[in-house]
This record gives structure tokens, C-alpha cells and sequence, in this order.
């Protein structure tokens, strides 16, 4: 097929990426669509598995012969037969940043090479000091680095509150919990007290000289141990360890994973003392611009960084011009970041504390910056984690760069933004097996007369909402005074055997007060008979876990295998159907299905093991079946398909079954952890609960349980929770989907902004009376849902 320069259209042919049925589908350029679909209906295996996949392809195959040899084969090509008119692509993806504590807001945004360059060319230096280049203000090279903490900010130390946890006893009662047991412990008691001190005294009633020189001290003296009866036969020399010495020696050199273990407990993360935490040279915080050093710069909230720069950006006459120019992009850049209600983050905070929602926005804020024309930026969600007053600037954004000659396939659950899209490519009808298919291509209006669509209903008004009678507080857990990150002295009831739903903007406190302050204050688990949190972090972080080992469900499956008459001939246990035991896995990516894939300059990725092809076991294991299916296969099966394969195993239907209630029947039941969302995750750990008995009041904390749901999923998540309260249950979820929030029993509202403008309950109340509250940003809102109810 060829294609003229005045066709505007990206042309798909014979897509079978995933679950997609030979798709052929027309998406137009330089417009904004919107791919929909039920979770798990082949949206993404659309628009990445198959669009993306295939322009990244297309990149590698335009680079190096050498490097096209070593990527092409590894990273693979999308299975679908033709793709035409597709331009370069960009993916901003819903993931969570990469694992690292050098990375941060200020490196992800490029922000930091611009400050970095400013206090280079026109910082204040003091007296004499010599001019250091822009590289000497970065934590991670070499020139700029704390020579302490190795510009990690942090050390690695031991405390006297962990080494001695219990001062009342003496040391030879063991009051050093740090020092080894047996007979080295002995060995350095005896030592002690051949040193002249008492070991007979209690701790604190030592000397303070003595007792931080046996904790901390680098001196290692060698004392006669004279014999003694029962214990030392002959007299010998013993050489001294303090106990910093000891925990850092078994850190550094032993190879018991045991031992280590023990250690760490005695070792505590600290603001590194050389450097306050920053992670930079004393030459470098002795620069400052407009009176701050770039240290007190990078922990100031965004809107503040903005503030301070704004006036030399604004060009006075006595301003340096490169001082100027620079504070000009770094307010243009900034306020970028303010529009999409990201004011509260500093630039150095670490990426590892940010959620996907936010990892995300960074990055669609510095690709606005960048400039590129004729680019298709290809969206995971991005209103996934907003709350609905923070999607509206978001959407303005991605106008700006559809406004810039771009396209924007845009991956999405929420309706506002679907309904802000030029063009609608829906997917389903239904997840996995049952789905597969574009149900409808074009603009938004045409999708109302799709009735198979799921979307459609909800689109249009015509899907039922989930309503029951608002319950009432059988009591009250009374938190106050609560005082942690944004949140200062605060004080609120949370209801008892109902649904609460805690809203408020991004940054206004609500993750701290349910995954934190609920999730870890024991005077908050003493009122209940168990603490359940459900999160959204993986449930494993390689291919090796799964579904189906998580769940617990695996096991009944291995015994179904090791329980066949050939494996009884055989003599295989159920150990050799697990992939994780070397006599029943394949060798090769040692039961992995999978072997890492190093790519230079470009994310690892995982490519399927060339032996097993990505079944996991060794040809042997392969030979048992069950069913007609050997032990790989039942593991390819779908959720839903596995319900009746494994119906009358009733451990397996049981897990099954919760697992389908959840909306999950789509998932494979060896669908490594690596491909899983973070709601799927979460989702999973919901189901795992729901399948064990239910005994007593639980406390349920769940953070953004419908993030990255279509409305029919939330509708059935939404059933699940509220049969948990049925049973006599108290749930408390962090929550910005209006229909989750319309239909809880109680609304706790934080804010009135995020970061330091946040941390304040704007009001409480059923979601009829929080719809009424004067300054609240979620109130408007949620007036507008429960109107449409």
C-alpha cells in the first residue's frame, strides 16, 4: 500500500499484537485520539504494543548496522502485517520512576542543568573563591560530589538507640545488642573488662567517654584473656571491635546472608553530617543566587522557585543578562509545571517518591519544551491519579502540543478527557479473549449508537450507576495532632464499618494520611482485629513472579500435575512443576521465560528465552499433561478460562473466582509481575484477600483503587468494597474518580492545595454535604456527579 503526502492518516493492517484480532483500523494525524476501551481489551497492545513498538522499530532499524544486528533481534517487531503513514513517535507512559536515588524532579525535567549553569555564571562566590564550572554543582559527577556521602546525601550509619536498645542492662547482661552471640560475644566482654571498665555496671550508668568509645571507636586494642574456669582453658591476646566496627565489617565482608541481615537492624539512613543532606561540597553551597545556595533552591517548593527567579526574569536595568536569559527559561519552564498542578514538588525531590500520575506529567512538561514537530506522542492515562481540578490544565497542555503540529494517541479512561478528543477508536467489547476488536473508529458523537460498547454507555449517560443507602458510623477512630510532611497538627475522625473516601488535589496530603499516618500509627491498629493495605506496588519485580504464584493458586495446580500417573512413574513431587526449583525449570533463563536484555543507551528490557521459547520448564516437565495441557500451558490460560478448566479443584476455583470479581478475568495465570499495572497489582492483592475468611474488623486501606479503570470496572471494584463493609469491614480509600467517591458513605476533604498550601481537612461529611462545602476543590465537582445521578 503507498501512501501520498496529503493523506493524514496513520493506515493499520492485520494488527495481532496481544489479544487484537487482525485489526485494521484508520487513525488521523495531527489530531488528538482517543483509544477506549474496557481494561484489558487491547487498547494499549494498540496503541504500544503495536503503533509504538512499530516506530521504535523503524528507529532502530535508521541507526548503525552494528547496533541495528544487536537491537532489531532483541526488542522484536509488533505482529501486524502493514503500518503505514506513521510518523515518529514518543511514548509518556504510566509507569514508576526508575528505581534510583540520583534521579530526581530537577533531573527529569533537565531543570537542574539550567540552575546549575546559573550559579556557575552568576552565582555570588565569596571573597577569593575560585569560579567553579556548571558540573560542580551536580551531586552525581565527580567535581561536585560531597566526598562523605558520595553525593548520595545520605550515610549509612549505626545509632546508640539501636546498638543499645535496652540501657538498664549491663554488658554482660548483653546491653551491646549489635555484638555477635556465643562465644565471640564472650570473647569481647572478657576484652572489656580486662580494659578496666565495668561490665557488671548498667549501661547508662557508665561513663559517657566509655561508652561512646566501645560503640564508636576505630581503635583496636589487643587485650590478654586470662583463663577462666569452664569457659578458657589457656590465657590468649583478644582484639577489640567496637560495635560500628563490628555491624560495618559484617556489612562489608561477610557472606551470610543471615548475618547481614542481622546487621542492618542496628543501621539507620541519616542526613549526611559533611554535607546537610545535599549531596554537594562545601564550595559549591558557598555560592548563592538571590541570597539562597543551590541546596535551599532545590528544596523549595516550585510556586517559590518560581517567586524567586520571576524578578530577574522580568529584566531589570541592573540585572546581568545572563542572569536574565537564564531565569527567563527557568520561569517558562516552571510555570509549565505550576499549570499542571506540580507547584508543590521541589526539584529536589527524589524520583523514587513520585506515583506514575506525577513521573508522567513531568515528562509531558519538559516534551512541551522540546520543541519536535510532526511527532506522535503516544499517552498511557495521563489523567490517571488527578484530581478532576488538576485534569483540566492538563488537557490544556496537550493541546499546546497537539497545537505544535503533533498527534496525540492518547490511552484513557476518563470520560472528560475522551470527550475532549477529536477522534474515538474504541475497543471490547469485552477483556482478553472477549475482546480484541474495534468496535468503533471516528469522531466522539458516532460512538452513542454503538450499543456493544461499553464506553458508549458511559459516554452517553445511558450505564446504571451503582447506588445503595448511605450507611451510618458504628463508632469513630479520632486521629489528632497528627504532624507528618504536609500535614501539620491535623486532627479528623474517621468513621467506623463504612466507606470513606479521602479527596483533595494532587500534593494536599491524602497518601500520607491513609498509606502513613492510618497504615503505621499502632494506636490506629490496636481498634482493629486486622490492618489490611492494599497498594499499588508490584507484586514482584521480574518475570519469575506471577499471578498465579501470588495468589497462591499455583500450588493446587503443581499438586494437580504431580498427582497424573505418569508423574508417579516418574516419581516428580510438586516441586518439579515449580519453575523456581532447578529440577523441573529450564535451565537456560533459570525459569524465568524470560532472559534480561541490555540495551545501550535505552532501558534493559526482557526478550523470551530462546530455549523454552518462554514456557519455563525443561522438555522432561513439559511431558506430564493434565487435561490435554502440560503445566506451561495451564499457565497461558486466561483467568476466565482457567474458571472452568480448574472448576472442580476447589482451592484453584476459589481464588478464580475472587480474582473475576475484581474484573481480572482477562490476565494470564502466569502473566510475569513485570507486565502488570499498578491498579492490576493492586487488584490482585484485593482478590488474594478476598478469598481468605473473614474473621473480625478489619481496617481496609487502599490508595487510588481505580486508577487507570474504565467505568464499567470501577463499577464492579466499587460492588467488591462495599461487600466488605457489608460484612462489618471499615474501608478507607484515597480516591479522585467521582463515581467512587459519590457513592462512599463518608468524604474526608484535604487541602485547599497541595504541598504546603494543603494539609488542612476543608470538610467531612456524606458526599451530599461535602458537594455544599464553600472552599472546596473537590466540591464542584462532585455537585456536578451527583446531579447527573
Amino acid at each position: 500500500m503507498t501512501t501520498d503526502a496529503t493523506d493524514h492518516f496513520v493506515r493499520v493492517r492485520g494488527a495481532r499484537e496481544h489479544n487484537l484480532r487482525n485489526v485494521d483500523v484508520d487513525i488521523p494525524r495531527d489530531a488528538m485520539v482517543a483509544f477506549t476501551g474496557v481494561s484489558g481489551s487491547g487498547k494499549s497492545s494498540l496503541a504500544f504494543g503495536t503503533l509504538y513498538a512499530e516506530a521504535q522499530r523503524r528507529y532502530f532499524e535508521s541507526v548503525a548496522p552494528y547496533a541495528r544486528r544487536r537491537l532489531l533481534p532483541q526488542v522484536g517487531a509488533p505482529h501486524v502485517q502493514e503500518v503505514t503513514g506513521l510518523p515518529p513517535a514518543v511514548a509518556l507512559q504510566q509507569r514508576r520512576a526508575a528505581a534510583t536515588s540520583r534521579s530526581s524532579v530537577g533531573t527529569i525535567t533537565t531543570l537542574s542543568n539550567l540552575l546549575r549553569m546559573l550559579y556557575s555564571r552568576v552565582g555570588d562566590y565569596p571573597e577569593g573563591a575560585e569560579h567553579l564550572a556548571a558540573e560542580a554543582f551536580s551531586p552525581n559527577t565527580a567535581a561536585g560530589a560531597c566526598l562523605r556521602c558520595h553525593g548520595l546525601g545520605v550515610v549509612h550509619d549505626v545509632t546508640e538507640e539501636l546498638l543499645v536498645p535496652d540501657p538498664s542492662l549491663s554488658i554482660w547482661e548483653g546491653a551491646i545488642a549489635a555484638w555477635p552471640g556465643a562465644w565471640q560475644g564472650a570473647n569481647l566482654r572478657s576484652i572489656v573488662s580486662g580494659l578496666g571498665i565495668n561490665v557488671d555496671t548498667p549501661w547508662r550508668k557508665l561513663r559517657k567517654k566509655d561508652r561512646d568509645w566501645l560503640l564508636y571507636t576505630d581503635e583496636q586494642p589487643s587485650v590478654l584473656i586470662k583463663p577462666e574456669r569452664d569457659r578458657i582453658d589457656y590465657g590468649y591476646y583478644g582484639t577489640f571491635w567496637s560495635a560500628r566496627q563490628h555491624v560495618m565489617h559484617v556489612l562489608a565482608d561477610s557472606q551470610s546472608d543471615r548475618m547481614r541481615e542481622r546487621a542492618l537492624k542496628f543501621v539507620v539512613d541519616a542526613p549526611c553530617p559533611d554535607c546537610h543532606g545535599s549531596g554537594l561540597r562545601p564550595e559549591a553551597l558557598a555560592v548563592t543566587f538571590a541570597g539562597r545556595s543551590i541546596a535551599e533552591v532545590n528544596e523549595l517548593p516550585l510556586t517559590e522557585v518560581v517567586a524567586l527567579q520571576r524578578p530577574f526574569a522580568e529584566q531589570p536595568e541592573e540585572a546581568n543578562e545572563v542572569a536574565v536569559r537564564i531565569c527567563r527559561d527557568l520561569v517558562a519552564r516552571v510555570e509549565v509545571l505550576l499549570d499542571l498542578g506540580l507547584g508543590y514538588l521541589s526539584l529536589g525531590r527524589s524520583s523514587t517518591t513520585l506515583s506514575p500520575g506525577e513521573a508522567q506529567r513531568l515528562r509531558i512538561a519538559t516534551q512541551l519544551r522540546s520543541g519536535l514537530f510532526g511527532v506522535v506522542y503516544v499517552l498511557d492515562e495521563p489523567s490517571a491519579g488527578l484530581h478532576p481540578a488538576d485534569a483540566e490544565p492538563l488537557l490544556d497542555v496537550l493541546d499546546r502540543l497537539k497545537a505544535s503540529g503533533n498527534s496525540l494517541f492518547v490511552v484513557e479512561h476518563d470520560m472528560d478527557v475522551v470527550r475532549r478528543a477529536d477522534w474515538v477508536v474504541d475497543i471490547g467489547p469485552g477483556a482478553g479473549e472477549a475482546g480484541g476488536r474495534v468496535l468503533y473508529s471516528g469522531p466522539i458523537e458516532g460512538l452513542e449508537d454503538v450499543a456493544e460498547s461499553a464506553t458508549s454507555a458511559y459516554l452517553f449517560g445511558r450505564a446504571e450507576r451503582l447506588e445503595h443507602a448511605v450507611r451510618g458510623p458504628q463508632g469513630w477512630l479520632q486521629l489528632a495532632g497528627v504532624t507528618r510532611h504536609n500535614l501539620v497538627d491535623l486532627s479528623v475522625d474517621i468513621p467506623l464499618c463504612v466507606l470513606t473516601a479521602v479527596t483533595g488535589v494532587s500534593g494536599s496530603g491524602k497518601s500520607t494520611l491513609v498509606s502513613q499516618v492510618l497504615a503505621e500509627e499502632p494506636s490506629v491498629g490496636d481498634q482493629f482485629d486486622r490492618l489490611v493495605v492494599v497498594d499499588q506496588r508490584p507484586i514482584g519485580r521480574t518475570p519469575r513472579s506471577n499471578l498465579a504464584t501470588y495468589t497462591g493458586l499455583f500450588d493446587s495446580v503443581r499438586k494437580l500435575f504431580a498427582a497424573t500417573d505418569e508423574a508417579r512413574e516418574r516419581g516428580y513431587g510438586a516441586g518439579r512443576f515449580s519453575f523456581n526449583l532447578p529440577e523441573g525449570r529450564c535451565e537456560t533463563c533459570q525459569g524465568e521465560g524470560f532472559v534480561a536484555v541490555e540495551l545501550m543507551f535505552l532501558p534493559g528490557t526482557y526478550a523470551p528465552c530462546p530455549t523454552c521459547h518462554g514456557a519455563r520448564y525443561n522438555e522432561e516437565t513439559l511431558e506430564i499433561t493434565y487435561r490435554d495441557k502440560n503445566v506451561a500451558e495451564v499457565l497461558t490460560l486466561s483467568v476466565d478460562q482457567a474458571a472452568t478448566f480448574l472448576a472442580d479443584v476447589p482451592a484453584a476455583a476459589r481464588s478464580l473466582r475472587t480474582l473475576r470479581e475484581v474484573g481480572l478475568g482477562y490476565l494470564r495465570l502466569g502473566q510475569p509481575a513485570t507486565e502488570l499495572s499498578g491498579g492490576e497489582a493492586q487488584r490482585i492483592k484485593l482478590a488474594t484477600e478476598l478469598q481468605r475468611a473473614q474473621r473480625g474488623h478489619a481496617l481496609y486501606l487502599l490508595d487510588e483503587p481505580t486508577s487507570g479503570l474504565h467505568p464499567d470496572d470501577i463499577a464492579l471494584l466499587l460492588r467488591q468494597l462495599h461487600r466488605l463493609v457489608d460484612a462489618g469491614n471499615t474501608v478507607v480509600l484515597v480516591e479522585h474518580d467521582l463515581d467512587a467517591i459519590a457513592t462512599a458513605d463518608w468524604v474526608i476533604d484535604l487541602g485547599p492545595g497541595g504541598g504546603d498550601a494543603g494539609g488542612q481537612v476543608v470538610a467531612t461529611g456524606t458526599p451530599t454535604e461535602v458537594a455544599r462545602a464553600q472552599d472546596s476543590a473537590t466540591a464542584p465537582y462532585l455537585a456536578r456527579r451527583l446531579a447527573r445521578a
